[in-house]
């Protein structure tokens, strides 16, 4: 049984072991007119060893949906934020997992990296995430903004792990 994207309990000896996923944790946020390309950057970091957290692959039936998603936000180590001229246009959802993110951003070391703010479309960035945090453009040239999404999450687990004390 897989929970919430951050491991599985399988069977073991008689008994369930908890097995933590073993890629880095990545939440992805887009509005609903942008499911095709949000479930596409979930096979791409898939395929990259990356463990993506999608509401459409992860939320289970009569489960309490909006505190699925903030608890998603908050255990993840990263959140892709998905901008369109739609998602940002939008009331709901989206804004919702866009305000928790920053909220969490705030929470990690000021030079870690945490929420990947990536555009669908040529679209403006808010202000509040423009002035402090570079985003990808995942167009014209969607799999070279995919490698850079990858990079730079390799880069930051490294640097977080090179900061773990050891022993």
């Amino acid at each position: 049984m897989e929970i919430d994207g951050l491991g599985a309990f399988r069977p073991r000896g008689g008994g369930y072991q908890f097995f933590p996923a073993a890629g880095p944790k990545v939440f992805i946020a887009y509005a609903h007119e942008d499911a095709a390309a949000a479930e596409r950057l979930y096979a791409a970091f898939r395929s990259h060893g990356i463990v993506p957290w999608l509401d459409r692959m992860k939320l289970l039936p009569g489960q309490n949906w909006p505190r699925a998603i903030e608890r998603a936000i908050e255990v993840s180590d990263f959140v892709v934020a998905c901008l369109s001229r739609q998602s940002l246009r939008k009331r709901g959802q989206f804004q919702a997992e866009l305000r928790c993110a920053l909220d969490c951003a705030r929470r990690v070391p000021q030079d870690d990296t945490y929420l990947l703010p990536v555009r669908l479309e040529e679209c403006a960035v808010p202000p509040q995430i423009s002035r402090e945090i570079q985003y990808v453009d995942l167009f014209p040239d969607w799999e070279q903004g995919v490698r850079r999404v990858v990079k730079a999450i390799r880069l930051q687990v490294k640097a977080r792990s090179e900061l773990r004390p050891t022993g």
